[in-house]
């Protein structure tokens, strides 16, 4: 069993090390935004399913002799395609669909040898059930599991803080090459033990413990087992997979074995559909406001797994009763968060996303034990599994960005979870589960009750124009089904003893799930009265809100990413010309414009924005801004009125800057700025030593880069220092803070950098200049190969 369990061990840590390194690689290509990543999962889980359906495949119609030939030939093709990093010739152009360019930059990158690292876990488990007939191989899945998690821990804390990403590419492909040397002895262990004519499994060894007076005999998996009269049979025994089963006991007779596999039912993929549509979008939600940066998409894939190795090493993990209870309370929490929204702090908003996630992974894995297969089903059984991950990955990526203007796919998941959860419990009929009815019938009303009773006092705050009777005639039903359940007690006998507690269960839990679905749907529904237009693609959410109508020298429109403001424009012509928000006249941005030589100017913009920046353009003058996301130039152009209104020449080049700016003849800018946003963070590659070369050869000899370092959850400051002593910059660090007589202009804080003493030495910028920090050497410098957010965390 040990070669089986380190081969399974290895390949599934490689399965999932080689998924934040491959997005290292490619984040920066497509503007480093959740976007990318949930894309770069969408195809990860569609390789699963293709690797676990070539197990089923070759498992299912070709002969155990052949399978070890067919799939070592897989391997070494796997090997021949060594390294898997991207070449640069697949870097995006900026005209194309970043969904399908980013699948198709993987496929060429990463296709075989990820498809055959995906089959590792069912093909090694069937061949381990076919050479250790009677042991059950569904701990091996637990392992695999334990892998995966160590794999998806490990990278941020220390991979990703301790090594280039050439290092780890190179490490990844040695260890993919002790990984086929794990898989060729355990073929060579398959070849030995099936003979070159064989094609289903031999018969398994049914082993009943003498010291409890059962009989050792060789027998198929199905039929019965005889003992002798006075023989006592433990009630749980007789399992082929080598779990407990109930059987009856008697004093003398047969006991029946477990079912044919051809007749137990294969689990409902709707169950792992709507569990991957919860993971994907609680990774969605949490990397909205967030950067993108593996602590924060590793937690939540490694709480879905950690819910996986518990509930599939040992049934005690995973207790239906409490778990009902957890169930009910953490789909109220996320409910709860949904409403909060921005409202709740960060560290809150990762607590009760994660803590529920964690939850219903551990209701919905422990109720897919329950069901599980005979082994000789495994495969297919994973196979379900990988196809409920790649529709959940399909429908997150794709379809949800194109059906939906705000995040509603984590409603949807919230939903599906309390539905389906509510179903399995209403189609179990196990006798010996009446004792768990009972109790639950009686707790559940008063636990609905609290919470719903709660609920709607909060929502009574959030919806003041709905009547209060309103939702005082809810309390009052709530009320009357305390008196319901009461009634049903009265009366149960008409049920039947042995349903009636269960049937309440049902009723209790649905009427729950109506509710969940009720408060979902409020707050889907629940907009901003003042928002006019929204919009989501691939890059996020856009919302353009109006404030102030009835006040002439107030009313503005305000566009905002996500929940982080992009710009405000006045709708009076005069404030219409304002520089407003972060570009106000006395931020970094603002005095280093004023600092600048007298002449024509040329600016150069990472992020456009509403276009403020444009308001410091005069006649003569050249504004180049460039910007990833097509729906931002089109609100700029459409919605606000900074760009056709300036007197210079304006550019909008669509595209990643960075990649943008590689490919174009030097353009002598007087400043550069750097405000390009990703849920209020710039992203990684635009603060490399690379990045900054190419910054270098668009600049004027004495230019200025200014760069936008407002940021809740990062401390940026030390690694524009780095870069700046990299590159001999005077630097100047200039915070603003707003006041209530300017609330137009943002409290914010711009690093200056430039060569010329003399911009620096300006009266202006000199007394608007603090203090820098001194903890940058303990951060190193960014480069392309090497970049660790983890560490600049707050």
């Amino acid at each position: 069993m040990l070669a089986y369990a380190l081969t399974i061990f290895t390949g599934a840590f490689l399965l999932f090390q080689v998924q934040p390194l491959i997005g290292k690689y490619i984040l920066p290509w497509f503007g480093g935004g959740p976007g990318v990543w949930t894309t770069c999962l969408l195809f990860f889980q569609v390789l699963l399913l293709g690797g676990y359906a070539y197990a089923h495949l070759i498992s299912r119609y070709v002969k155990p002799r052949w399978q070890a030939v067919v799939h070592l030939f897989l391997l070494v093709a796997a090997l021949a395609l060594l390294p898997i990093t991207p070449n640069d010739a697949l870097k995006p152009t900026g005209d194309g669909n970043p969904t399908w360019e980013i699948l198709w930059l993987l496929a060429a990158s990463l296709g075989l040898p990820y498809l055959v690292l995906s089959s590792t876990g069912p093909l090694m488990q069937q061949w381990f059930s076919r050479t250790n007939p009677g042991v059950s191989p569904y701990r091996l899945y637990a392992l695999s599991n334990v892998g995966s998690l160590l794999a998806l821990v490990s990278y941020p804390f220390f991979f990703e803080s301790h090594l280039t990403r050439q290092a780890q590419a190179g490490l990844w492909s040695w260890g993919l090459v002790v990984f086929v040397i794990g898989c060729g002895y355990c073929a060579l262990k398959l070849w030995r033990a099936t003979p070159a004519d064989s094609h289903e499994p031999g018969r398994a060894e049914l082993l009943l413990r003498p010291d409890i007076g059962a009989v050792r005999q060789h027998r198929p998996t199905t039929g019965s087992v005889r003992f002798m009269a006075g023989e006592q049979v433990s009630k749980e025994q007789v399992a082929p997979d080598g779990h407990p089963v109930a059987v009856p006991s008697a004093e003398a007779g047969e006991i029946p074995l477990a079912t044919h596999p051809s007749e137990i039912e294969a689990p409902p993929p709707t169950r792992l559909q709507m569990l991957l549509w919860l993971l994907l979008a609680t990774t969605n939600k949490l990397c909205l406001d967030v950067a993108v940066i593996p602590f924060l998409w590793v937690l939540p894939l490694a709480l879905y797994l950690l819910s996986f190795i518990l509930c599939f090493d040992n049934p005690r993990w995973y207790s239906r009763f409490f778990f009902t209870f957890a169930l009910i309370a953490a789909l109220g929490g996320l409910g709860w968060a949904l409403y909060e929204g921005s409202d709740a702090s960060i560290r809150r908003q990762v607590a009760i996303y994660c803590g529920g996630l964690f939850v219903c992974c551990m209701a919905c894995h422990g109720e897919l034990y329950r069901i599980r297969p005979d082994p000789r089903q495994l495969t297919a059984f994973y196979l379900m599994i990988a196809a409920g991950g790649a529709l959940g990955g399909l429908f997150v990526a794709v379809i949800a960005p194109a059906i939906f203007l705000d995040y509603y796919e984590l409603h949807v998941g919230l939903f599906g979870c309390g539905l389906l959860f509510t179903t399995v419990l209403a189609r179990d009929r196990d006798p010996r589960h009446e004792r768990l009815w009972r109790w639950l019938a009686c707790l559940l009303p008063f636990v609905l009750f609290g919470g719903l009773d709660w609920y709607l006092v909060r929502l009574s705050g959030h919806y003041s124009a709905i009547p209060k009777g309103y939702f005082l005639g809810l309390r009052i039903a709530m009320w009357l089904m305390l008196v319901l359940v009461v009634a049903s007690w009265v009366w149960r006998k008409p049920f039947g003893n042995r349903h009636v507690g269960r049937f309440l269960v049902s009723v209790w839990l649905s009427l729950g799930v109506v509710a969940l679905g009720i408060a979902l749907w409020m707050q889907a529904a629940k907009s901003d009265h003042d928002s006019v237009y929204r919009s989501r693609n691939f890059y996020g959410l856009l919302t353009v809100l109006e404030y102030r109508q009835d006040e002439p020298e107030g009313h503005h429109f305000l566009l905002k990413h996500g929940r982080i403001t992009h710009g405000i424009q006045f709708v009076d012509p005069t404030q219409a010309q304002w520089p407003t928000t972060y570009y106000g006249q006395k931020s970094g941005v603002g005095l280093a414009m004023r600092a600048l030589p007298e002449g024509a100017k040329r600016i150069g913009l990472v992020g456009l924005g509403t276009g403020t920046m444009a308001a410091y353009g005069h006649a003569g003058d050249y504004v180049r801004f460039y910007e990833i996301n097509p729906a931002v130039k089109r609100l700029a152009t459409s919605r606000f009125t900074y760009l056709t209104n300036c007197a210079s020449k304006v550019d909008v080049v669509l595209g990643d800057a960075r990649l943008s700016m590689e490919r174009e003849s030097p353009q002598g800018f007087d400043l550069l700025a750097l405000d390009a946003f990703s849920s209020d963070a710039i992203p990684v590659h635009l603060l490399t030593k690379e990045a900054f070369d190419i910054y270098e050869r668009h600049l004027k000899p004495g230019g200025i880069i200014a760069v936008h370092i407002s940021n809740h959850f990062l401390d940026l400051e030390p690694v524009v220092l780095n870069l700046a002593r990299h590159f001999n910059y005077q630097v100047a660090n200039i915070s603003y803070d707003e006041n209530d007589d300017e609330w137009w202009e943002y409290s914010c804080t711009w690093i200056l950098l430039t060569h010329n003493k003399d911009i620096l030495n300006s009266q202006s910028i000199r007394e608007a200049t603090s203090a820098v920090s001194t903890n940058s050497v303990k951060i190193p410098l960014w480069t392309d190969d090497f970049a660790s957010l983890f560490q600049i965390l707050k």
